[in-house]
């Protein structure tokens, strides 16, 4: 028989284990401690839109959703680029034209709990869970004020980076816990459409504003606008502490970002009314209590959003877990444990690669070394297609580990600086010894990374 399944948190990790696992038969209870958002109209301010990814897709292929999704996510086949001096420049992410897709966070998660609530998932909500015997699978929950204990058999935190049965791992013997600020936040702000609802500026683009220090994205919704953040220090000489008065806001935004602030009638509402939301990195290890419970998504590897990968590393948990439910069966004790240990590295790589990506878009992307770079890398990928791919590309657009991809960046920068300091090298490949050279510069690379492991981890 079955066992009955609790999850704490029906965001978007939450609600599709619930899908995938009442499909296999489980009896699954859904407990989410805000009103259902389906009921509500959505407010902005904390959201940051997706950038679904190939891990995400194949998800929600899992769950049968990916057919209902595409018609809804926006195709985004680079960064479009916004220099300080007015200067634009576009930088397509992969060699083969894919695309990472905007998605509308709350589209996606009602989407989610109505297939779930429509395959029998029980789903209950203002239930905040406040704490977890672990042990024994007992969990306190208020309810609109009222103090109820819940038995679980099964449980699963889905509950975000402030997971309930995350804090009471933390009270267990031998768990070690961290959590790690950045000293940046985000604010939400919005470009409106035309006149005719069109989009004002390139609609199939990830768009940046790096400035060093601070920087705003854009990313394409589906109604014309484009939902923008503004990460920045709290605290500093450009901050979110200085912007105090309209007048600051104005002034930074004519300086730094007039061509966005001309699509931006609503920026001084919108500035003074999001709130200014914090960044936050979280370990922890152990991932899972026995064959009773376990951590998936944000309450298991909360990181910052700067590579994309926070839904798609959730979802590929969820995946992961679907394919050791076919290996395994009902043994949820080794299930557990092979889930921890295959992707418990992973969710550390996707972490560190996340706070490295935030250095390049905010700085890095404005270096027109570093600019150069990444056409070499195309190129590489067009000429050795067997031989290389790079790191970006095997995150965004393949199933190759997290932790693999990450143990590829101090390889592919040696062979870049190598192949950077021989001067241009557009001018060298048309001579035939310094084809003859990257050749053998390319197989001593693939040579040295032959020896990870570049399997798919979806299954």
């Amino acid at each position: 028989m079955s066992r009955q399944v609790t999850i704490l948190g029906a965001g978007l990790v939450g609600s599709l284990l619930a899908i995938i696992l009442r499909k296999r038969g489980y009896e699954v209870s859904l407990y989410e401690r805000r009103q259902d958002m389906r009921s509500l109209s959505m407010s902005a301010g904390k959201s940051i839109n997706l950038a679904m990814s190939a891990r995400g897709w194949k998800a929600l292929e899992l769950a049968g959703l990916k057919t209902e999704m595409e018609p809804i996510a926006i195709p985004m086949y680079g960064r479009y680029l916004h220099q300080a001096d007015g200067q634009t420049a576009f930088q397509p992410y992969s060699r083969k034209n894919e695309a990472i897709y905007s998605v509308s966070r709350g589209e996606l998660n009602k989407k989610l709990m109505t297939l779930a609530e429509d395959n029998g998932v029980k789903l209950h909500f203002e239930h905040r869970c406040t704490h977890v015997d672990v042990a024994n699978n007992v969990l306190q929950m208020n309810h609109l004020g009222t103090e109820k204990t819940i038995q679980a058999d099964l449980l699963f935190g889905a509950d975000g980076a402030f997971s309930a049965l995350r804090n009471s791992y933390t009270h267990m013997d031998r768990v070690n816990c961290s959590q790690f600020y950045l000293e940046y936040g985000y604010k939400e702000l919005a470009i409106l459409p035309g006149a005719n609802g069109e989009w004002l500026m390139e609609k199939n683009a990830l768009h940046i504003w790096p400035r060093g220090k601070y920087m705003m994205i854009a990313l394409p919704n589906t109604d014309g606008t484009f939902t923008c953040t503004m990460f920045m220090p709290f605290e500093g000489e450009v901050s979110f502490s200085k912007l105090k008065t309209e007048q600051d806001v104005h002034d930074l935004f004519d300086k730094q970002f007039a061509d966005a602030k001309a699509l931006m009638p609503g920026l001084i509402e919108d500035f003074f009314t999001n709130p200014t939301a914090s960044l936050i990195t979280t370990h922890i290890m152990p991932w899972h209590y026995k064959d009773k419970s376990a951590l998936i998504g944000d309450a298991a590897h909360a990181i910052v959003p700067f590579y994309g990968q926070g839904m798609n590393a959730g979802f590929e948990d969820c995946t992961v877990l679907s394919g050791l439910l076919d290996k395994y069966g009902e043994d949820w004790a080794t299930i557990l444990t092979e889930y921890e240990t295959k992707r418990k590295p992973n969710g550390d790589a996707v972490a560190s690669l996340a706070l490295a990506n935030f250095t390049e878009m905010r700085d890095k992307v404005a270096d027109p070394r570093f600019l150069e770079r990444k056409k070499i890398e195309k190129e590489l990928g067009t000429r050795y297609p067997d031989r290389f791919i790079s790191v970006y590309e095997m995150v965004s657009f393949s199933h190759i580990p997290y932790n693999t991809a990450i143990q590829c960046i101090k390889a592919q920068d040696s062979l870049l600086e190598q192949i950077m300091d021989q001067g241009d090298f557009w001018a060298n490949i048309e001579q035939g010894s310094f084809v003859d050279s990257l050749g053998k510069w390319v197989a001593a690379y693939y040579e040295a990374v032959q020896q990870l492991d570049f399997g798919n981890e979806a299954g």
